[in-house]
């Protein structure tokens, strides 16, 4: 009977057999021990000599990493696993035979392995990064449907930016100028118009020269937009969401956690609602702590995102950001000319935003006035100045990093693990 290895649990006591590759080998004289590996997970494989055919044996023993087989052997229970089970082979086939795999189990550099990452994502580490990502995923599609929010796919290519050229990829499209989106926030504005509630997943793009941690040139936005919703109950979504990603993580990847070494401790305190701190006190709380660099009107840099963040325990909302530093589209503060009803998510643990958020501007010559402000072309944004003629109203939405989210929730150090083929500033291979 031929199964995977995250179905095993169905077939203790029983012969199956599974197409694996070897991920790692070790022998000892009358036995070898076989780490297999396919995709839906990692068991340990015991082949004791007197119990095989000798040919068997031998194949174990020589087979090398990588080699692509076909195992057959009884599935038993194994408390010293953190799996669980082990398989007891009785069998193995020898499919493709790898020579000379690049990927020891040794350390290698990372400009090695991100150079071989169409292999390195078959590490144990790897495989446990993007299966937390794909529970990311599940679950923020589960959130957002359970919620009565409608998926709506904005377009990769736009005519306009969202937030100035200065930061995107141009390119032609036929005989126009056309750039690759940095976000489909505008696009999902017209979309809550008709459906209400909507949220779009997709790859977003930014030309932004950073070698950072925190930055990747290619990355994937979950965007909501939501009509009739104002600042306050944005972020009530948004402290929900996160909670619920999370919650789901811990839940279902208890595994990959543990392969991580990840200290699920922090993670079982994320939960709604999160602690909030204005701008304002932002800056005085700063200030306080030594940053003489930064002064009202600045933006955060990644050390003073960390210093706020390593106040608490939890996820926190810094909101009321400056009107001059933040996009056109921000609904200012009704009792404020000088700051916008706005709000960053910061992660704990020193992973920075992984949240921005607002509520939009929703009437007509308030946006058009914001547009001329920022030296942006009125006919190219006719149709998002029409949202405001036709039925306008208060809305509000955000944006949600998915890989700097990973990269969070997984404990990895660098953006570049928590995505399967990085864009960095200096990589496109492979």
């Amino acid at each position: 009977m031929k199964t995977t290895i995250k179905e095993v649990y169905k077939h203790v006591g029983e012969e199956v057999t599974i197409g694996a590759w070897i991920a790692n080998k070790r022998s000892s004289g009358k036995i070898a021990f076989l780490q297999l590996r396919d995709g839906s997970g990692f068991i340990q494989g015991v082949v004791v000599k007197a119990e095989v055919a000798e040919e068997v044996f031998q194949s174990a023993k020589s087979v090398t990493q990588e080699t692509s087989v076909y195992v057959t052997g009884i599935i038993r229970e194994d408390e010293r696993s953190p799996f669980g089970y082990e398989l007891g082979v009785t069998g193995l086939e020898v499919i493709h035979e790898a020579v000379d795999y690049p990927i020891t189990p040794k350390n290698h550099g990372t400009e090695f392995l991100m150079d071989n990452r169409h292999l390195w994502l078959r590490s144990k580490k790897q495989h446990a990064i993007m299966k937390i990502r794909n529970e990311v995923i599940r679950a923020t599609y589960e959130f957002f449907n359970e919620n009565g929010f409608v998926k709506v796919d904005p377009p990769i290519l736009t005519g306009s930016a969202p937030e100035g050229t200065s930061e995107l990829f141009a390119t032609k499209y036929f005989d126009e100028d056309a750039y690759l989106s940095q976000s489909g926030q505008l696009y999902m504005e017209a979309a809550a118009m008709a459906l209400g509630k909507v949220f779009s997943f997709g790859p977003t793009f930014r030309a932004e020269k950073s070698k950072t941690r925190r930055h990747l040139i290619e990355f994937w936005m979950i965007e909501p937009e939501m009509a009739f919703v104002e600042f306050d109950d944005n972020l009530k979504v948004q402290e929900e969401y996160v909670s619920y990603i999370v919650q789901a993580v811990l839940r279902n990847c208890k595994l990959e956690l543990g392969v991580l070494d990840r200290d699920v401790t922090k993670l079982e305190k994320i939960k709604a609602p999160f602690p909030r701190i204005s701008y304002d006190d932002a800056i005085k709380f700063l200030n306080e702590k030594g940053f003489d660099d930064i002064k009202w009107g600045d933006d955060f840099g990644s050390p003073h995102e960390t210093a706020i963040a390593e106040s608490y325990d939890m996820p926190v909302f810094i909101t009321h950001y400056p009107i001059g530093i933040k996009p056109f589209y921000m609904q200012p503060h009704p009792e404020r000319d000088d700051v916008v009803l706005c709000a960053d998510l910061i992660a704990p643990e020193g992973y920075g935003e992984i949240i921005g958020g607002s509520e939009r501007v929703h009437d007509f010559d308030l946006l058009k006035q914001r547009l001329e402000e920022h030296n942006l072309d009125s006919d190219a944004y006719k149709w998002y100045l029409e949202l405001r003629q036709y039925g306008s109203v208060p809305h509000s939405g955000f944006g949600l990093g998915l890989e700097r989210t990973v990269a969070w929730i997984s404990g990895t150090e660098h953006v570049r693990e928590a995505i399967p083929f990085p864009r960095l500033l200096n990589r496109l291979y492979p």
